[in-house]
């Protein structure tokens, strides 16, 4: 063999070595490729199911996160709900947006399918929902705190507490028995988790308002105080059916104040025997002794028997101007009131609807 094939021999053989390395290295750049595809693809995954995956279920409309609350209770009541299909995911994705250390208690809605980054970043960031709080027509303040209790955090002896406490009443220039007059009802806007001291708060603050300057000067031309206006006002809304008829109601009860005479309203001696399923008040009830019965005690009872509305207190203040000192229900039943002068026509009147009771076999 020349030299000339043994050279050849030689680069062939080094050109196929040189072959096998490339496609050995081919391959294992391939497997390499390939692994990092897979991982990346699992990482990518995981990070779409953590952040951008819909997880919010549709079994809970609100999630309640109490002030006391941490994480792990958050997770807790998350799970007892349903609120999300992964919990896994949700709590991967709270630990890397760091929200265990950033809890903020409050009402938050919860849209289906909704994410874990959507959700982790409202309630971290606390944007929670207002709670429309509405009230009305309110007899006691029990009754007050435990319609608060069913739409804000607080407890309802939370609540009464601070409704019973005489300090506090004479801090914002009440007493124990009108500090119910503080109360203007409406519809408010709260946070759900609004502490009860700020509520109250917040309603000096909307009592405030309410008594401008134009409800002050005619509280003060009437000589009556803003409690007194609410007072009465209690007693209107007690005897209206039918919010037309308030400011005659008021007229009436404004002459028998000027007059000296007993107001003698049912609604006060309802509120003196704490019944109110009483539907006839008769002799036996007008007995009790009581300063809010305003058939043994003149003038306005020591505080409102109820919530006034705003309608009442406005009627007293825009009352009608006329002579009436008497009313009784008519006996049609319509809600609405037979109104006189003197003691002779009040009796014919009050025959008719005593009768009509009769009729009806209405006893108590």
């Amino acid at each position: 063999m020349n030299s000339n094939n043994m050279n050849n021999g030689k680069q062939s053989r080094n050109n196929s070595m040189k072959k096998k390395k490339k496609k050995g290295l081919f391959k294992t750049l391939l497997v390499i490729v390939l692994v990092a595809v897979i991982a990346g693809g699992v990482i990518g995954y995981r990070y779409y199911k953590g952040f951008f995956k819909p997880n919010v279920t549709a079994e809970s409309e609100y999630l309640y996160i109490y002030t006391h609350w941490d994480f792990e209770d958050v997770m807790t009541s998350i799970g007892e709900l349903h609120a999300v299909n992964d919990t896994a995911s949700f709590r991967w994705a709270a630990n890397k947006m760091e929200y265990p250390s950033r809890v903020k208690p409050g009402k938050y809605k919860l849209t289906p399918g909704m994410n874990n980054r959507t959700l982790i970043n409202k309630l971290g960031g606390g944007f929670q929902e207002p709670v429309k709080l509405r009230f009305e027509n309110i007899r006691l303040k029990e009754n007050l705190a435990g319609i608060l209790a069913n739409q804000l955090e607080p407890d309802s002896i939370a609540f009464i507490n601070l409704l019973d406490d005489d300090s506090l009443a004479a801090r914002y220039g009440f007493n124990g028995e009108n500090f119910f007059s503080m109360f203007i009802p409406n519809t408010y806007e709260f946070y759900w988790n609004t502490s009860a001291a700020h509520f109250m708060e917040r309603m000096h603050e909307e009592y405030q308002k309410f008594w401008n300057e134009e409800r002050s000067e005619k509280a003060a031309k009437l000589n009556l105080t803003p409690q007194e206006v609410s007072a009465l006002a209690a007693i209107v809304k007690g005897e209206a059916l039918h919010t037309d008829e308030m400011p005659t109601i008021a007229g009436l009860y404004l002459n028998r104040l000027r007059k000296g005479m007993l107001l003698q309203a049912d609604p006060t001696v309802i509120f003196a025997n704490q019944d109110f399923t009483i539907r006839r008040v008769l002799y036996r009830h007008l007995r009790t002794d009581s300063p809010y019965n305003t058939y043994l005690y003149r003038g306005l009872p020591p505080g409102p028997i109820m919530m006034p509305s705003i309608a009442a207190i406005d009627a007293v203040l825009n009352y009608q101007h006329h002579d009436y000192l008497y009313m009784v229900a008519k006996d049609d039943f319509s809600g609405y009131h037979n109104f006189a002068v003197t003691q002779a026509e009040h009796s014919r009147n009050a025959r008719k609807f005593q009768q009509a009771l009769n009729e009806r076999n209405i006893m108590r």
